[in-house]
């Protein structure tokens, strides 16, 4: 990406100089492959996929597609070189972070990097499938320390609020590794956050065809979407009006949520939403709830919003 059209400047050079892919070592079975649960979640996959991608199978022992892959995936998980470990959750005693990743067929398979969901597919896949998925995730030549260590730099510049840095690093990255789904989503979204959609909206585009569709490009772009809708619908002072008139009006309460979105008011708009589904379920064809999808879309599947919205949508659906 070009200095002109980057607000946060040029590359750093410690990163341009330094981010190469590293040789992958091998490791025990048992340090690769590990079961679960809700409680461990956190250290086994979070915590972990902060230093090599963690896969993570949701399956139940009812599920015959899920006795098909089961042996598929850790032999391919096994020869990879401890690229990846993977870590195997049985949905039916620990339902909670399935339910909360929002799946709903199993068995299915997330990647997780840096302690965020970036990938995944579904069902009993072929052997090449799994491998190509590997190499997606991990890349072809090795576990890339140096990047895993550039991209905890960055996130943790961008913490501290040093965006020019974490931009630089994202950038050198990107120079040395074009294919990093997280350096590219990452970049894409301090440049929308600076106000320069044009520029994130070029570097989404730069994402290779298949990996277009990773979850963290993906959240991006719905943001993106999202922010866009929100700016043609006026301010918030004139809805909050209609609604302080009409408690009922739900298309204002829905606009309302859209524009509290955008302004980064997430449990606010998540709340006007959740009370649009609470009240009629049937408006706009259930709008609402599939409003909610998308912003979870583009908040990602771990924000803590995301996972209380979950909660309470949960709770009024089925209760």
């Amino acid at each position: 990406m070009s200095n002109e059209s980057n607000p946060f400047g040029g590359m750093s050079s410690q990163y341009a100089t330094n981010v190469q892919y590293g040789g992958a070592t091998a490791q025990p079975t048992a340090e690769l492959i590990k079961d679960t649960t809700t409680a461990t979640f956190a250290a086994d996959v979070i915590q972990e996929s902060r230093n090599q991608p963690v896969l993570v199978d949701f399956w139940a022992p009812w599920c015959g597609p899920c006795k098909q892959l089961t042996p598929v995936i850790e032999r391919v998980v096994q020869s990879a070189g401890g690229r990846v470990k993977l870590v195997k959750m049985n949905i039916d005693d620990h339902p909670a972070i399935a339910g909360q990743l929002g799946i709903q067929s199993i068995p299915a398979v997330i990647a997780f990097k840096n302690g965020q969901p970036v990938d995944g597919f579904m069902g009993a896949v072929p052997e090449t499938q799994i491998r190509e998925f590997i190499d997606r995730v991990a890349g072809k030549n090795g576990a890339q320390p140096e990047i895993a260590e550039a991209l905890a730099a960055a996130a943790e510049a961008r913490r501290a609020g040093d965006l020019q840095t974490a931009a630089q690093i994202y950038d050198a990255i990107l120079e040395q590794a074009p294919e990093t789904v997280e350096a590219i989503a990452a970049l894409a979204e301090l440049l929308f956050e600076a106000g320069d959609t044009v520029g994130a909206n070029e570097v989404l585009a730069r994402a290779p065809d298949d990996k277009k569709d990773a979850a963290a490009l993906v959240s991006v772009r719905t943001r993106i979407a999202l922010a866009e809708e929100a700016a043609a619908l006026g301010d918030a002072a004139g809805l909050e009006r209609r609604l302080a008139q009409n408690p009922g009006d739900h298309q204002a309460r829905f606009d309302l949520a859209m524009i509290q979105n955008a302004a980064g008011q997430r449990a606010e708009a998540a709340d006007n939403l959740l009370a649009i589904v609470k009240a009629d379920r049937t408006w706009n064809d259930d709008g609402a709830r599939a409003q909610l999808l998308k912003l979870f879309e583009a908040w990602g599947f771990t924000d803590e919003v995301t996972l209380a919205t979950r909660r309470k949508l949960s709770s009024l659906l089925f209760s």
